[in-house]
């Protein structure tokens, strides 16, 4: 299986420098990875929405790459994580959904399946390869005393929550910092006087401030604007007639973006941003609540935890001063699994075999690269699959369930299924759908998982 790959034969092989197709590595970059929770493709002004003050994040793609069509790993926030860590697709990575089919024996609390020890994930490598790594944010991919620590896995440094649960409480009285929890001033005895992004936000800085003479990996799984839905001020959103959730979600990517400025300055300020590349995404898509007020999506049809385009296409915003062409917009279709592959050719490391992940370094850089043969995603609760070939979409809820086909030339927001005027393309679907999943018994398959939902309710 794909997720049972060895380290040691790997990691022999990624220190061979690939120069024809890479970065030299007197040229390489830092690498700043910036990951939204739960932010919707339209939730920013230079994605088309008419509501948001995000500044920042707009001047990112004014001064670099804009994609309108880039995916998340997935369409919930652990396996999207693990997809975008390992390089790995849904239907190979070890995290397939939130929690896991339980299987009482294997889990001493509620079934959280952590990253195994000999997952290879983008950190290690590149943390090989010299680069100081950080986290900062969101972990969700192993929690303490678990294999899936990020520790274990390439990070020099991790400040925020290891449980996605416990990242629901922006008043924590506790944070987990490298090997162990570290209490919140201010928030002993339930009081709420620090609100946690906050000091996330600030603990990057200093990484970058300690770090600013290597190269370093900055990866920031922000929290906002994953509910809950709390945060200190949304007064610039305070007269929108809008429920309190919503203006506080708005309020939450505001504050986001006035931490990604603050954070901007500092590469200018330390000399540090001509050789900094930042990528900004989100983890999947946004909450049915935001749709209407926010139009969160704007014309996608989907919303988190489904496979439609509204669940899993997301922002990507990429920024590199001097090596991508300010302003400039791509089409170009690929995922956070492609994430890793790109940053071993920044690195100038040799991208590792067995991965599906493919570098898009030459997109980046203004060249024309092939299209990818096909995309692929699965979720499990309900288990359902989707595949994108070209501008053919498919989406099917159950292996014997019938499929929906989408042309998403025309019909952007999957409104009219042509599967039965397709035979052939639903056939090379099927197919796609048959051979891109290794079994698991966490993530079974399942027959008509809209047929099982029915039956639950």
């Amino acid at each position: 299986m794909k997720n049972s790959i060895s380290l040691l034969p790997i990691l022999i092989a990624v220190f061979f420098v690939n120069l024809a197709d890479g970065v030299e590595k007197s040229q390489r970059p830092n690498i700043i990875f910036i990951m939204a929770d739960d932010q919707g493709y339209a939730d920013l002004k230079c994605y088309g929405s008419k509501q948001q003050i995000s500044p920042a994040m707009d001047q990112l793609a004014a001064e670099g790459l804009r994609f309108t069509n880039c995916y998340s790993g997935s369409s919930v926030c652990g396996p999207s994580r693990c997809v975008l860590m390992t390089g790995l697709h849904p239907g190979h990575c070890r995290r397939r959904d939130n929690t896991a089919k339980a299987h009482h024996s294997d889990f001493a609390d509620r079934p959280l399946v952590p990253l195994a020890k000999d997952d290879l994930t983008v950190a290690t490598v590149l943390q090989k390869a010299g680069y100081v790594t950080g986290g900062f944010g969101k972990w969700g991919l192993g929690n303490p005393g678990t294999t899936g620590e990020p520790s274990k896995h390439g990070f020099d440094h991790f400040f925020g929550y290891l449980d996605q649960v416990h990242a629901h409480d922006y008043y924590t009285d506790k944070l987990w910092k490298d090997d162990q929890y570290v209490p919140l001033v201010g928030n002993e005895g339930k009081k709420k006087e620090t609100y946690s992004h906050d000091v996330i936000a600030d603990a990057a800085l200093d990484f970058i401030r300690k770090y600013q003479d290597r190269p370093f990996f900055l990866y920031l799984p922000y929290t906002p604007p994953h509910g809950d839905y709390v945060v200190p001020d949304n007064s610039l959103y305070a007269n929108k007639p809008w429920k309190e959730m919503v203006k506080n979600y708005a309020a939450m990517i505001t504050r986001m973006d006035g931490d990604i400025a603050e954070m901007m300055a500092l590469l200018k300020e330390l000399n540090l941003d001509e050789n900094t590349i930042v990528f900004y995404t989100s983890d999947n898509g946004p909450n049915q609540q935001f749709l209407k007020d926010l139009d969160s999506n704007g014309p996608l049809r989907g919303v988190k935890r489904q496979s439609y385009e509204g669940g899993i296409r997301c922002p990507m915003i990429v920024r590199w001063p001097g090596k991508i062409k300010p302003g400039s917009e791509s089409d170009y279709a690929w995922t956070h699994k492609d994430f890793f592959a790109t940053a071993c050719e920044l690195a100038g490391v040799a991208v590792p075999s067995g991965l599906d992940s493919i570098s898009v370094l030459p997109t980046l850089q203004g060249k024309q690269q092939p299209v990818q043969k096909f995309l692929y995603w699965e979720m499990h609760s309900p288990f359902h699959q989707a595949v994108r070939m070209g501008n053919w979409k498919a989406i099917r809820w159950g292996t014997e369930v019938p499929m929906e086909l989408y042309d998403l030339n025309s019909d952007l927001g999957e409104e009219n299924n042509v599967a039965a005027k397709h035979p052939d393309i639903v056939k090379q679907m099927a197919n796609v759908m048959l051979q891109q999943r290794t079994e698991n018994k966490y993530w079974p398959a399942i027959a008509n998982s809209r047929a099982n939902k029915k039956k639950k309710q």
